[in-house]
């Protein structure tokens, strides 16, 4: 018997009573779902400018370190006259970090420890193995990590310290020898005076030539994650020269991190050049649950989500009106005390939604077409619950019970926090220690074998049928015939 069931039968839509319950000028909105617009389950790709990003990696691409300054006093507040910061530079921001905010530095150290145990568990799961599939052909798989990664981690409004943690940890856990970093500059404290003076050092005006510096956090991040090598260089532009490598920065095998619509635009554009972990767009969440879930807790977690960007989308789908309305009441209320309310209203008002299904097991239908970046199940354990964890399959991360809040996937549990949205989870997972490993095959053939006689063989018809006569001589040659 599931919980609806044990609580007796109840109308699933009641008619609201009069003057309850209207819908009121920004407020979420809820609908039933087969009222639900079918844009609502196409992707959400962002609109960008690919003409003003094809023309800044192909600066990048001809003039390399030259093309990174141009761009740098057109969008940062900063061109340093050298782009790596020192490791004594983040040894002495995580120094800084741990002396002035201790729990803040003691909260990156216990994520990152997570992170890491996480991503090393993922790495003993890919095995190397050698196996004879036929006497005399033995085949193999060897996993190998990539030679040097390229993370970019943003800094604009929210510098996205944990971001670090969450590209960083995988690499290093991957084996990696070389993890470097790209990120938006900032004046060196030491040149801040000076800046001052010339007006400089905002955007639109950067102040040139100084020591390079970047936000104190994700400095700090670094150190304590193992960056081998910082960058101060954000954008688009920092993107093409990781891919292209330039006099400063090395060329790197694959790029992984989230960023703007420029960046992503960027990654979209080489990929091929470099391997990219994926396109990221507007963040998601999507909640599904029971009347036994709080309200408040349900609430603070789409706005959680919705406070992220104006187009971030906060879901929740459930089979309880009166739920419902509870938890839009509850958004109102806590969005009066959000110091990002700015944004999370718009997030709320023009992309939010809540939608009821007529029985929870109708959720998973809209979970899986949806294919959510963050799925969470706000419902009581029990037979239920099990049921539709079990059929669903198309998320980035799922997050199962009252206390799995999406933001400890966010920030201190041990996943990653890089995942795919727009729908791109229905073919791809989050950003895990595999972005950073190659799986190679292997083969080893022993003469006059059963196997490798008829293998020759095969191939050696093979060949005839596609008219490539010399792989069909190759192979015959081996077996004598």
């Amino acid at each position: 018997m599931t919980l609806r069931q044990a609580q007796g039968p109840r109308s699933v839509f009641p008619e609201p009573v009069e003057g309850s319950y209207k819908k009121e000028l920004n407020m979420i909105k809820i609908q039933k779902y087969n009222e639900v617009e079918e844009d609502f389950f196409k992707g959400r790709p962002f609109d960008g400018d690919d003409k003003t990003v094809k023309s800044v990696l192909e600066e990048v691409q001809k003039r390399g370190d030259a093309a990174l300054r141009l761009y740098g006093n057109k969008f940062d507040v900063a061109v340093p006259a050298q782009f790596e910061v020192p490791q004594e530079e983040l040894k002495a921001a995580a120094e800084k970090l741990r002396m002035e905010k201790r729990d803040i530095y003691d909260a990156i150290v216990y994520s990152h420890d997570l992170a890491l145990k996480f991503a090393k568990l993922q790495r003993k799961s890919f095995k190397d193995f050698e196996e004879e599939l036929e006497p005399g052909i033995i085949t193999g798989q060897k996993t190998i990590p990539v030679e040097t990664a390229g993370c970019y981690v943003p800094a604009g409004r929210f510098p996205l310290v944990s971001t670090v943690i969450m590209t960083v940890t995988p690499a290093v856990a991957a084996g990696v020898k070389n993890v470097i970093m790209c990120t938006p500059p900032r004046v060196h404290p030491d040149d801040k005076i000076a800046a001052g003076k010339s007006g400089a050092g905002v955007p639109g005006k950067a102040f040139v030539g100084g020591k390079p510096y970047a936000d104190e956090g994700i400095m700090a991040a670094a150190y304590i994650c193992g960056v081998n090598h910082l960058y101060a260089v954000g954008g688009s532009q920092a993107i093409g020269a990781m891919a292209y490598g330039t006099d400063s920065i090395p060329r790197v095998d694959v790029i992984a991190g989230p960023g703007n619509k420029f960046v992503q635009i960027a990654k979209k554009s080489l990929y091929g050049q470099v391997g990219i972990d994926f396109i990221a767009g507007p963040t998601e969440v999507m909640v599904i649950a029971d009347d036994s879930a709080n309200p408040a807790w349900v609430a603070a977690d789409l706005l959680a989500q919705a406070e992220h960007d104006v187009v971030a989308q906060p879901i929740l789908v459930t089979d309880n009106e009166d739920f419902a309305h509870k938890v839009s009441s509850e958004i109102e209320s806590q969005l009066e005390t959000l110091t990002t309310k700015t944004t999370a209203r718009q997030s709320i008002d023009n992309c939010g939604k809540i939608i009821l299904v007529e029985k929870l097991e109708d959720a998973v239908e809209v979970a899986n077409r949806k294919a959510p970046e963050h799925l969470e199940l706000a419902m009581a354990d029990g037979k239920l619950r099990d049921k539709i964890e079990k059929n669903l399959f198309n998320y980035g991360s799922l997050f199962i019970g009252h206390y799995a809040a999406e933001v400890y996937g966010d920030y201190a549990a041990g996943l990653n926090h890089t995942l795919p949205t727009s729908g791109s989870a229905r073919f791809t997972g989050g950003l895990s220690v595999r972005m950073f490993l190659k799986t190679v095959t292997t083969l080893r053939v022993q003469e006059k074998k059963v196997g490798t006689v008829k293998s020759g063989a095969a191939a050696g018809y093979l060949g005839d049928a596609e008219g490539l006569a010399g792989h069909a001589r190759a192979a015959r040659l081996r077996i004598g015939k």
